[in-house]
């Protein structure tokens, strides 16, 4: 189980870098509209990188940890999908990958419905 909040964090590190690399390097260079692109995608990888790295660390029902770790798995493939296409779009400035983003959404979603049925199905 410590992949996964060793994974989390590694993250939550990339998701800082990336924000300092758009503050500092990027600003100027790219338009306010990708500027804001690229914030969001900051944004939802900390966001989302930080709830995988809880899930994993307050698993205390051990009925919880195989259902929680494949929701902290998803956050995470959630973060690569959503935050990873944003950076590419505006790095790249392929646009075709915007298409791709929505996918990773999608995962946020479930994995917080599917956390959601978790808690609601083991309550004390």
């Amino acid at each position: 189980m410590h992949l996964l909040p060793a994974l989390a964090s590694i993250s939550l590190a990339i998701s800082v870098a990336c924000g300092a690399f758009g503050a500092h390097a990027l600003r100027g260079i790219l338009s306010p509209s990708d500027l804001a692109i690229w914030d969001k995608a900051v944004l939802y990888q900390m966001l989302h990188s930080l709830g995988a790295l809880v899930i994993t660390l307050n698993t205390n029902l051990v009925a919880l940890q195989v259902s929680m770790r494949r929701i902290a798995w998803l956050l995470l493939a959630s973060t690569v999908v959503f935050s990873g296409s944003l950076y590419l779009l505006v790095l790249l400035q392929t646009r075709w990958l915007g298409a791709i983003t929505p996918l990773g959404g999608l995962g946020f979603i479930v994995s917080w419905l599917l956390l959601a049925l978790q808690l609601i199905k083991h309550r004390r």
